[in-house]
């Protein structure tokens, strides 16, 4: 994860030197933050390289970022004391993921190592769409779509209105910008259907496309926040 704190504190650790001195290395102008020198005590995070002297303190790391099919069976998880994890498949070490997909679910997953466009993506004030294909157990009637369209009270909330729309006369299209705990499974079997099958199929402007399940493919940051207005 990225870690963000003071220019000093940084200097502090790295160099073994007092807070005084650390900041008169920086007041002097003896540091060079991607390759621009600076003279104030700034906020620096891991994605920053930091120079003093022409020696480097830190090397500016490498954002990585991946549009991921998870499969069905895998918890979304980096904890290898939980049978299935994800890690074991991961197509860089350091990354993780942002957001969850349940076990049963299979589907898109953003995999990263830049931890800034976590909140961006998860939090729904910035209304990232998260779009999915479901295949239940009964026929698709209007009344459910108006339904899961109006939201449905799960866990004591009413889901907030989602875009909801009929494929086949057994599966529909749901697109979310929240991501409350198995919130479709939830919504469906509130209305007497169950989810045979839930595949994630889009986030934001990133789409699944052509990819299988384990398979993975390199992205860009610019890729992920396009259809965003925040």
């Amino acid at each position: 994860m990225t870690f963000r704190k003071k220019l000093h504190y940084f200097l502090v650790k790295k160099l073994q030197i007092s807070n005084k001195i650390a900041l008169e290395i920086i007041s002097n102008g003896d540091i060079k933050i991607n390759q621009s020198i600076v003279y104030q005590n700034i906020i620096i995070d891991s994605n920053d390289e930091i120079e003093y002297k022409n020696e480097i303190l830190q090397v500016k790391k490498e954002l990585l970022y991946f549009a991921f099919y998870k499969p069905v069976g895998i918890e979304t998880t980096l904890n290898e004391n939980i049978k299935n994890n994800l890690k074991a498949i991961l197509p860089n070490k350091e990354v993780f993921p942002i957001g969850r997909l349940d076990k049963a679910s299979e589907g898109l997953i953003i995999l990263t190592n830049d931890g800034t466009i976590y909140d961006k993506i998860l939090r729904k004030e910035f209304e990232f769409e998260k779009e999915y294909l479901v295949e239940t157990d009964k026929e698709i009637t209007v009344e459910f779509i108006k339904k899961m369209s109006e939201g449905i009270v799960i866990m004591g909330k009413k889901t907030l209105p989602c875009k909801v729309e009929k494929i086949t006369n057994f599966s529909f299209k749901i697109t979310l910008i929240q991501g409350l705990n198995r919130q479709i499974r939830r919504m469906t079997y509130k209305l007497n259907y169950e989810v045979l099958k839930l595949i994630r199929i889009r986030i934001g402007a990133i789409e699944i496309n052509d990819l299988l399940p384990g398979e993975f493919r390199r992205i860009e940051k610019l890729e992920i926040f396009s259809t965003l207005n925040h």
